[in-house]
């Protein structure tokens, strides 16, 4: 690896950019400036550092591809289970949901029925799982 560069920020900045697009990730091509300034102050070790930003890839890809899933899916509208609000209808228990969410009934083949009234959530919860 060449480290004649380290000490021009240009250099390592066109650098990065141009490796990432090459890479195909964007996610650490937008973030390595905040987690390499966040590194500098918390002085992690190397292995730490990577880790943080692979570990932002991953996540943010995850994040995406739940978003194609949805889209893919054809639903009237994007729900997610993180924007659903448990408080607003106290008999839903939100370890439940989640649980549900894991899809381990959809691989056992067992069925699945919400029963509410009106407004009540059914239609987000079944979209955002």
């Amino acid at each position: 690896m060449k480290w004649e560069n380290t000490s021009n920020p240009r250099s390592l900045q066109a650098a990065t950019t141009a490796a990432t697009k090459i890479l195909g990730l964007p996610t650490i091509r937008d973030e390595h400036t905040r987690i390499a300034d966040a590194a500098a102050r918390e002085r992690p070790s190397h292995n730490a550092f990577l880790a943080e930003v692979l570990t932002a890839e991953c996540d943010d890809r995850d994040r995406r591809s739940t978003i194609r899933r949805v889209n893919g899916a054809g639903f009237p509208r994007s729900k997610f289970l993180a924007d659903f609000d448990f408080d607003a209808n106290s008999n839903i228990n939100p370890a439940t949901i989640h649980q549900l969410a894991t899809g381990e009934w959809v691989r056992k083949g067992q069925p699945l029925c919400l029963i509410g009234d009106s407004g009540t959530g059914k239609s987000h919860l079944l979209i955002g799982m």
